[in-house]
């Protein structure tokens, strides 16, 4: 058996321990938490926990930074982040496992943070905006503003060129994994989101990844962007058989 390329089975490992993906799930809002928050989100003693977060540290999945007298962890980057979402779009089509309660779930489907950027149906109605606009345009590896996307961007008060030493993508698709269909992940996704958040045009929701737009951020979105909505999807309408009556 060969022992080069990537370590995949200790990764995986790493992250198919329940607590430890109950660990990752809580960190995908982009937020840095204590290793007690984290224990409480994992069901787990607080020395439990830290165990966990060591492995995790050493996996080079999660990071830590000291403020104080305390030490906040948060996911390593935007790549850790991108694998997570993809492995919660093949959980929820295996059907398998315990289900969000109801509310929270709908409040998770309607907008979230997906690490540093919008998912869920705000994040789905921010990318159907620009495609459908022609404010954007395929491009290797993902997206790129056209002209009247980058005026977009810049009336938001976001450079859409690209700046500094980053190599991270600018635009591209991210996989949802509530609604299956692609939102906004990359450099000026996060951006946007931030802009969002400092405008109070998004609020995050207490203990939770999910996010509320107010009324006036919905109403400046429409504006920036037009056609951007976010809604409910139609239900699906199914043809209803109807009983002949019986002979008489």
């Amino acid at each position: 058996m060969s022992t080069q390329g990537p370590y995949l089975a200790e990764i995986a490992h790493l992250m198919g321990d329940p607590a430890r993906a109950n660990m990752l799930q809580a960190l995908m809002d982009g937020r840095a938490l204590t290793a007690k928050e984290l224990a409480w989100l994992a069901g787990v003693a607080p020395q439990t926990a830290s165990g966990h977060l060591s492995r995790l540290m050493q996996g080079g999945l999660v990071t830590v930074a000291a403020q104080g007298r305390h030490r906040y962890y948060r996911l390593a980057g935007p790549e850790v982040a991108a694998v997570l979402e993809g492995l919660m779009v093949l959980s929820g089509q295996q059907g398998l496992g315990r289900r969000l309660p109801s509310r929270v779930g709908e409040e998770l489907s309607e907008a979230r943070t997906c690490y540093d950027h919008f998912a869920g149906r705000l994040g789905i109605g921010i990318h159907d905006a620009l495609m459908a606009g022609g404010h954007l345009a395929v491009s290797e590896g993902g997206y790129a503003p056209t002209r009247s996307g980058e005026a977009i961007f810049a009336a938001l008060g976001i450079e859409a060129a690209e700046g500094g030493r980053s190599r991270r993508a600018g635009l591209r698709p991210c996989l949802d994994w509530s609604e299956r269909r692609p939102h906004l992940a990359g450099r000026l996704a996060a951006a946007l989101a931030c802009r969002c958040f400092e405008m109070g045009w998004v609020r995050r929701r207490k203990d939770s990844r999910a996010v509320l737009v107010t009324e006036e951020g919905r109403a400046a979105l429409e504006v920036a962007l037009p056609g951007f909505r976010c809604e409910p999807a139609e239900p699906v309408s199914l043809p209803v058989r109807v009983r002949e009556p019986a002979p008489v």
